[in-house]
């Protein structure tokens, strides 16, 4: 079940309305042990997506697409995530460079590229309290289940629920970066706030996903 260009940018819309209704939840959680600026922060970049893709509405590579939306991603934000997540595009568009389609291989491709381009950046690990514990879960049940040969519905679903699990777990870890990385003790008892909007930008996409090929949701 091919996802073509045009539903590929459908899809990251979805993202970013999600995102932007769900912003104040994620600078609730940031206040706890941050900034309090995430939910914010990710609208920015988000909105600068939207915006771009107007402008795109006629590309039919999606590496393509991915290159130009790192820049505007990075170049909306000024907070820390504005890299990080300007990097899970650049490095998610060129193993996908020259498709005018996804196959559902690709789709986990693209997730664990653009993770791992999160991962190189910001020299964070599984346990630091960061996104990457709720995107290493995601990614690690995406390429477990292909490689199993497992239901694709299935397959989102329960890289869904991996998310999910990674994000609370966070609630008991001691933080190990950023600004929350000095807060030492204070810092358990809290959702990380980056995991939280990592499992809302993929789930996001699962749904969205799914509408858009017809799939059952329920």
């Amino acid at each position: 079940m091919p996802l073509s260009a045009r539903e590929f940018m459908r899809i990251l819309l979805e993202i970013g309305e999600r995102v932007e209704n769900e912003q104040h939840r994620l600078s609730e959680l940031d206040r706890a042990i941050g900034d309090g600026d995430h939910g914010v922060s990710m609208a920015i970049g988000w909105r600068a997506i939207r915006d771009k893709i107007k402008e795109l509405e006629h590309e039919e590579d999606i590496g393509a697409i991915l290159q130009v939306l790192s820049k505007t991603f990075l170049n909306a934000v000024g907070a820390s995530v504005g890299p990080l997540y300007g990097m899970a595009f650049l490095k998610g568009g060129a193993v996908l460079k020259g498709k005018t389609s996804l196959s559902e291989r690709d789709i986990v491709e693209f997730w664990a590229a653009a993770v791992d381009g999160i991962r190189q950046l910001g020299k964070a690990e599984l346990g630091d309290k960061t996104m990457l514990d709720a995107w290493i879960p995601i990614v690690n049940s995406l390429r477990s289940s292909m490689e199993s040969g497992a239901d694709w519905l299935n397959t989102l679903d329960q890289a869904v629920r991996a998310g999910e699990a990674g994000m609370e777990s966070t609630r008991q870890l001691l933080s190990q970066k950023g600004r929350s990385g000095r807060l030492g003790d204070r810092s358990v008892g809290h959702i990380d706030p980056g995991a939280a909007s990592a499992c809302l930008i993929f789930s996001s996409f699962v749904d969205a996903y799914k509408r858009i090929k017809g799939m059952n949701i329920g």
